[in-house]
Parts: C-alpha cells; structure tokens; sequence
C-alpha cells in the first residue's frame, strides 16, 4: 500500500512572499478591489444621487414637499382674496395655537421666481404668524397655474375650512371677473363653483347684484340672510337707480351694527319696490354681464348699460362722451 505524503503547515513567511496581498483585518489587508470595480461604486453612487435629486424636485413640483419660506418673500395680494372680515375670536384663537404647537397645516403658494411666492391658500395663517412675529411659515410650493385654477383653489379651501357667506362668494365672482380672469359673470361661476350643487350656485348668482352695486357700502354684508339678498337683488335689477339710493340712504344712517344696517335695507325695500298697477311685483329684467377687457366688465339690461372695473374712471369717461358725440354726427 503506498504511503501518503504528510503536508506541512503553511509558514508565515511563504504568506509574505506571497505576491498579492491577503491579510485580513486580524493581521491581513484585504486583496486590493480591480478599477473596474472602483468606476462601477462612483458610478452607482452618482446615479442614486441623480434619483434623490430628481424625486425631491418632483415632490417640490407636484406640491408633496413642506418649505420654510421667509414671510417677506411671500405676497398675500397675488389674489383677491375671498374671505371679507375675519372673527377677531378665531384668530385670538389661531394665535395662540399658532405659538403653543407651531404651525401644524403649511399654506399654499406659487413660486413667481425672483425669491418671490404668491399665496393661494392659507391667508389667515399667514396674517397670524405676521402677528406673533414669526420669520418663516411652512409652505407647499405649487407650479405655476392658470388664474382661474389658483381662486378655485383658494375657495375651495375655506369652503372646506370655514365656509364663505354667500355675499363672499358673489363677490369673488365679481372680482374675478373685474380682473379679468373670467369672461363674464356666468363662467366664473361655474368655474369657481363647479363643485357646488345648482341650488347653491343659483343663490351665489342672487347676490351678484347685491355684491357688484352695493359691496362698497354695506358694513356688514356677511351677515345678510338669503331672504334678504334675493329681495336686494331683485329690486336692483328692476331698478337701475336702485343701487344709487340705497347706498346714499346707508352712508346717511351710518350703521354701528348690521341690526341698524337691516333697518335701512328693509325700509329701502319698502320705498324702492317696483309694482305695476295691480300691486304686483314686476319680474327682474334679463341682464348680462361680460369682460370686453380687462378691467372693464359691462352689464346690459333693457335701456340700461353699466360699466364697472378698476379702468372704469375719469379717462374712460371722456373718451366716452368723445365717443358718444362722434355718433351724432
């Protein structure tokens, strides 16, 4: 039987001739990793860099991603905003909140570039904040939207937080008009107020009126009950000089509270009521509203034409007696 060969232990010094290395963390540097393996490691880490980048700018674009922005860079008058008073109770109250826990919901701006954001949503945070002194508030930044889809955002957020008066909601329609993001004042209610059943759109459109004609003098116009503003609305659009003496017999009584202010209003309503010669109440005249451009909306009804609108001013008023007297000729 042949005898096997007894192999000796491997002797430190063969490991040290060795030509690569081989020593482990207990006395042996690992073997040295071939460059191909080095440029794949940079080039791994350089692409989940990339995909870190590209998913916080896609957070930041689709509005999933919370920012400090400095109060100074964010300009509250990027909108007309549809809220008209604000409850001294609720915003004592916001405050407070506001400096106990910290701001717990960011608003809602877009970014007009320049260091600049226009606020969508979240006006009464950002006023509250101003008012504790605070340097920042936590912000959404949106991508830049079209006009009507920025208000629609806005209203849709206080309907969800503490609901509009319907006065409130037919000003913003009116407003949103004069400035020209509508057409007229029925696209802007179907827009603004596309998620609102008809029954509701149909008494936003009553106070229309009484938001276009009488918004500049009523003190308390939140306060006014549906009865009220459909009556309102329907002598204005009976009477065209309605609005006129209504607002003149408001600035007379000068109103400390909307008690007094209904007063008025109902004795307005009295004295103003249109009837024929049976006693009975005329039905409105039809009227439409359109923007022929920006800041000039018109309202034409049967004989009667109104203009309203921020270029609705001594200018306009020449150039349309200079017009009016080129067409006698």
């Amino acid at each position: 039987m042949a005898k096997r060969k007894r192999l000796a232990p491997a002797q430190p010094r063969d490991l040290d001739a060795a030509p690569l290395e081989t020593k482990s963390m207990a006395g042996f540097t690992p073997h040295p990793a071939p460059p191909i393996a080095s440029v794949a490691g940079d080039a791994s880490t350089v692409a989940a860099l990339e995909e870190l980048s590209e998913t916080l700018r896609r957070a930041r674009a689709e509005g999933r991603m919370i920012t400090a922005i400095a109060l100074h860079q964010i300009d509250e008058t990027y909108l007309v905003r549809d809220r008209v008073v604000v409850d001294d109770e609720e915003m004592a109250a916001l405050r407070t909140s506001l400096q106990a826990r910290g701001q717990q919901t960011p608003i809602e701006v877009v970014d007009l570039g320049d260091g600049r954001f226009g606020l969508i949503s979240g006006w009464r945070r950002l006023q509250a904040l101003r008012a504790i002194g605070s340097e920042s508030a936590k912000a959404i930044i949106t991508a830049p939207r079209e006009a009507p889809d920025a208000y629609v955002a806005m209203i849709e957020e206080n309907e969800i937080r503490v609901g509009l008066s319907y006065f409130e909601r037919a000003r913003i329609v009116v407003k949103a008009v004069e400035a020209g993001v509508f057409e007229g004042d029925k696209k802007a209610l179907q827009t603004l107020f596309q998620s609102a059943s008809r029954a509701k759109r149909s008494k936003i459109k009553s106070f229309i009126p009484v938001a276009s004609q009488l918004g500049h003098a009523l003190k308390f116009p939140t306060q006014m009950g549906e009865r009220m503003g459909l009556q309102l609305s329907k002598l204005l659009l009976n009477d065209s000089s309605a609005s006129g003496q209504i607002a003149a017999a408001l600035m007379d009584a000068s109103c400390d509270n909307f008690e007094a202010e209904q007063q008025v209003l109902n004795r307005c309503l009295k004295r103003l009521s249109v009837s024929d010669t049976g006693g009975e109440r005329v039905a409105p005249k039809r009227s439409r509203s359109y923007a022929p451009v920006t800041g000039i909306v018109i309202t034409a009804e049967e004989r009667c034409i109104t203009m309203r609108g921020s270029r609705v001013d001594s200018a306009l008023l020449t150039d349309l007696q200079a017009w009016l007297k080129s067409r006698q000729r």
